[in-house]
């Protein structure tokens, strides 16, 4: 990976509360209707100190370190697994019943297939100037020009985010022509006047400059604060979406209210536990 990827990544680092307290139950069971089920792709782990729970981070010691909610009805002896010492670990598609504390199975896991959903893809929200996207001035279209343009935004006190999207889905071997073949994507708030023409003092690639609602900075220390929220496992600061994203096991409607409230649309809440069809 070249630099300038590394530079330009447009979601920053989560933090990770290990250990933190799930959510409490989302709504009351119908007297007359089974209660609801829920599914998610997680790591299962045991150890000495604990018997089957969930995790969200993995601690990659070896044997690896996790905790979280408890798993009821889990059976090593049905799933593929991996050991060492006395910890036994693998990750699954789980689906049961949620009462705010642990997870009780209602059909056998499966083991999970392609890890982890990939986030949506964001694309560049500027429309594609005339002949289409590509470079104004070649000889500035580098990943140290890149670089170079990341950082002269980063040092203005509206700056909201960068990100890369880049045009071909199938690129060429690592490279200058990697700069070639992306729009950087830069984002401030206030007043967008000049903005273009100072970033093309150093950036000869396709650009696209666009406005948003809170600043960076106003998004990390947003992130801080929710971080140390009751139940939220995560939180992450989205440059693309320009909002901080809490993961919580399964948000109850007094969660989402309390955040509603706190921080409006600056925080988006989503669920590890989603519906089971």
């Amino acid at each position: 990976m070249t630099a300038f990827l590394a530079l330009a990544v447009g979601l920053a680092a989560c933090g990770a509360q290990g250990g933190a307290a799930p959510a409490g139950p989302t709504g009351a069971t119908g007297p007359t209707g089974p209660p609801p089920r829920y599914t998610a792709t997680v790591t299962v782990l045991e150890d000495g100190t604990h018997g089957p729970q969930m995790c969200r981070a993995l601690l990659e010691s070896m044997p690896p370190q996790c905790g979280g909610p408890d798993v009821v009805g889990w059976d090593w002896s049905k799933v593929r697994h991996e050991s060492a010492a006395s910890t036994r670990w693998g990750l699954y598609v789980v689906t049961g019943t949620w009462d705010g504390e642990r997870l009780t199975l209602t059909e056998p896991p499966r083991p999970a297939e392609g890890g982890a959903d990939r986030p949506d893809r964001i694309g560049t929200p500027c429309p594609a100037p005339e002949g289409g996207w590509k470079p104004v001035d070649p000889a500035r279209t580098t990943p140290d020009a890149m670089n170079e343009a990341i950082a002269r935004a980063g040092s203005a006190k509206e700056f909201a985010g960068a990100w890369i999207d880049r045009l071909d889905p199938d690129p060429p071997e690592e490279g200058e022509d990697h700069a070639r073949d992306v729009v950087l994507n830069l984002a401030f708030t206030g007043d967008l006047s000049g903005r273009e023409a100072w970033i093309r003092e150093v950036w000869g690639g396709a650009l696209c400059v666009t406005g948003a609602k809170r600043t960076r900075a106003e998004l990390y220390g947003i992130q801080e604060r929710v971080m140390d929220e009751k139940g939220v496992l995560e939180a992450a600061t989205s440059e693309t979406r320009n909002r901080v994203e809490a993961t919580m096991w399964l948000a109850t409607p007094e969660q989402r209210e309390r955040l509603a409230a706190a921080y409006g649309d600056a925080v988006v809440v989503e669920d590890v536990l989603k519906p089971a069809g």
